[in-house]
Order: C-alpha cells, then structure tokens, then sequence
C-alpha cells in the first residue's frame, strides 16, 4: 500500500510526502540504554520520502539484516515551508499535525557503521523503515512540550513517553533544523524515541498511541 498524508478522519492532506527529518537521542535515557553519549547539540540525520509505509494493515520487517528495532516517535507534519531562522510563533503556525510514528532501525547494522564512524543511513532508510499512521490536527495540543506517545508490543507496553522528556523541544528544535537546511511543507519530523526500544518479529501486534487523543493497531508482517 503506497503511502499518502492524511488526518484520522480520513481527510487526505494535499500537499505530498517530502523528507523525514529525524534527530537522534533526544532523550536521556535512550540514549543511557544504548550507552551512547548525550548529545551537546542537535544530533540529526535525514530518510528519504521512500522509507515511509503507512501503519495500517501491517508494515513488513527485513528478515536478512539482523535485528530490527522500534522506535516510537512523535512525528510532526509541516502545512507550510521554514528556513533560516523562523520564530516559534512561525514554526507553530507551520504545524499542521501530529502523529505516533515507527522509526525502525537495523540495529546491528548501525553499531557496526558506528564503530567505524560511518553515517545510519543503510540502517535508517531502508524501504519500509518509517511506519507513519494519520495525523491528527495541530490544534489537537495546546502544548507541545506535554504531549504524550506510547507503544504496545502483544498486549505489553514497551515504550511510553512524552515531549516533556526531551532534550530539544519541539518548536526550538524544528527552529534548528531550519537554521541548517530549507524544510518544505509534506515534510515530516520524527522527535526521538523514549527509552525502551528493542526487535520486531514477524506476527507481533503493535498498537501505536499518542494517549487520549488517538491510536492506531497495526502488525508486523
């Protein structure tokens, strides 16, 4: 099923799929389980338009690569353009909604470009590697440094966070990102993952939430 943008009611949002704009280890004790330092700065890494499948009806795994992590992520869609260096009044009027994102990540692939100082993409953007359920309007938050995310795995919940937990908010950090490159209405950015993430195996159903406000079912094909 080829992927397109759209809102929980059903709404299909006009403007196309862009880029995913990802930052990693944005918070703490995500980045203390995987024994990876704490950023000073913004850590981020771009995938493709190409990764992105939609969570309904089930999304496939790699099943040759080695372990495939979840990571649940609150993701942003952007209704219009920022660049340079936007105010938060302008990077909120540039939200158009929010989702429960999967950022699936081929984990021993990525420690081993990591030992060698090499960049995540062949473990970041590989077909399938970004599982995007509708949006649900920006006005459903008020705040955005409270909103909520949880993943469930085969009835357990694994991951349960909130933006409140973050090293970088979200309108600051969108604000970075602009300062270093054009972002483009269709754009999506992906906020970091709370701690608990670990391997996907065919069959698990997977319940993606931003509690109280939507949910979404899915399974690993």
């Amino acid at each position: 099923m080829s992927y397109q943008h759209q809102y929980v009611d059903g709404t299909r949002i006009h403007f196309p799929l862009g880029k995913v704009v990802c930052i990693g280890r944005n918070y703490a004790e995500h980045a203390k389980e995987l024994d990876n330092p704490i950023p000073t700065e913004p850590l981020l890494f771009i995938k493709p338009g190409s990764c992105v499948v939609p969570a309904e009806g089930g999304f496939k795994i790699p099943t040759d690569r080695g372990s495939v992590h979840y990571e649940v992520e609150i993701a942003v869609l952007l209704g219009k353009s920022l660049s340079t260096r936007p105010t938060p009044e302008e990077v909120l009027d540039a939200i158009s909604g929010y989702a429960p994102a999967l950022d699936l990540t081929l984990r021993d692939l990525q420690a081993k470009l990591k030992e060698k100082g090499l960049p995540w993409e062949l473990a970041k953007c590989f077909d399938g590697a970004c599982v995007l359920p509708p949006f649900v309007s920006a006005s459903s938050f008020e705040d955005t440094t409270a909103i909520p995310v949880r993943l469930t795995v085969n009835g357990e919940v694994r991951q349960d966070g909130s933006s409140a937990m973050m090293l970088n908010p979200i309108v600051p950090m969108i604000q970075h990102m602009a300062a270093q490159f054009s972002l483009q209405a269709g754009d999506v950015i992906l906020t970091g993952t709370p701690a608990g993430v670990g391997p996907f195996i065919a069959g698990d159903e997977v319940v993606l939430e931003l509690p109280g406000v939507s949910r979404f079912e899915s399974r690993v094909l």
